[in-house]
């Protein structure tokens, strides 16, 4: 649901949408040209180009290209489920399902349990519960996960073994909902593993193991303290002042809070949305404002950002019981 500032605000992006760019979403097309021409072009010169040289270029790619899914998933560049899913089904990226992924994040977009584990699918916290149930090297790995290096390190084999986990609960409940996604994830996995293996020299375990991790590392800089615990919900989601390629890589995701109270508008217009209306949005989040990537590099490459425990959920929880509350893990 769009949450606007005002009416002047609704009314511009009335008048945005009737342009052409909105309308025909060029930017988005033109973009998914760039990252699937990139990618596979990049994968078929590997051997010309050295694997050290091609692998990273793939990495950052495949960064590039769950940004792409993120878009997607919110509806762009086309009305159509089916057709944005059927872009972005590809597992470039190795790790994430594109379904799975879609009906995580859109859960997580749920504004007042942001933050919240059980219920935040994207949440980095952990309840009380489940921090009295580890033991202490699960304690001191999620510290460090809440540092930034940690979250670029260790970050994204937390996030893999969510994913797992999460699989196999819903499987031994004997739900099975998923299982045709993760077929098709698996088939077009296996395709692609294959072709990387037999036509480009790139053996499976640099595909799965460095590109398709090093992607959710690349990853995890933009989410790294994206949401913080606080009262207000709109608090909770961080602006950050990305410089050009930071924010051309993520889509300009990183005007969080633009894109939590507006999901619907694309990419492209983020940052106008945002510059139109600074010192508005910079109220609505509390002063949530960091000035780009390297502040949370500087301040907490080896210091927690936040403690991993959240506060107190026992009335959220009575109103919203989760599926689970003692989970060490998040989703992407």
């Amino acid at each position: 649901m769009a949450n606007y500032l005002d009416d002047d605000q609704r009314n511009a992006l009335a008048v945005l949408r009737r342009t052409w760019t909105w309308r025909s979403e060029w930017p988005t097309w033109l973009l998914i040209a760039v990252i699937y021409g990139g990618w596979f072009g990049v994968a078929l010169h590997a051997r010309r180009l050295g694997l050290p040289i091609a692998l990273g270029v793939l990495v950052v790619l495949s960064a590039w290209y769950m940004s792409l899914q993120h878009e997607l998933l919110h509806g762009h560049p086309t009305r159509s489920p089916l057709i944005n899913a059927l872009i972005g089904i590809a597992p470039l990226a190795v790790w994430f399902p594109y379904g799975i992924y879609r009906e995580s994040h859109l859960r997580h977009h749920d504004d007042p349990l942001l933050t919240h584990p059980g219920l935040d699918p994207e949440s980095f916290f952990v309840a009380p519960r489940a921090w009295q149930q580890n033991g202490r090297v699960m304690r001191a790995l999620l510290t460090v996960r809440n540092t930034f290096v940690g979250r670029i390190v260790i970050g994204p084999a937390f996030s893999i073994a969510a994913l797992v986990s999460d699989a196999t609960d819903k499987i031994t409940r004997g739900d099975l909902s998923d299982v045709p996604v993760w077929i098709i994830h698996g088939v077009t996995l296996t395709a692609i593993v294959h072709w990387l293996d037999t036509r480009c020299g790139i053996a499976p375990w640099l595909f799965i193991g460095v590109v398709g991790y090093g992607a959710l590392a690349l990853g995890s800089v933009r989410s790294f303290h994206e949401h913080r615990a606080a009262d207000a919900h709109e608090h909770r989601s961080v602006i950050n002042e990305a410089a050009l390629p930071w924010r051309l890589l993520f889509l300009n995701n990183n005007y969080h809070v633009v894109h939590h109270d507006l999901p619907h508008v694309p990419w492209f217009a983020l940052r106008k949305v945002y510059e139109a209306s600074r010192q508005q949005y910079i109220e609505r989040s509390g002063g949530f404002l960091v000035k780009g990537y390297s502040e949370w590099l500087r301040l907490y490459a080896f210091t927690p950002v936040a403690p991993p425990v959240h506060g107190d959920l026992s009335g959220l929880i009575q109103r919203n019981p989760p599926a689970s509350d003692n989970r060490a893990f998040t989703m992407r």
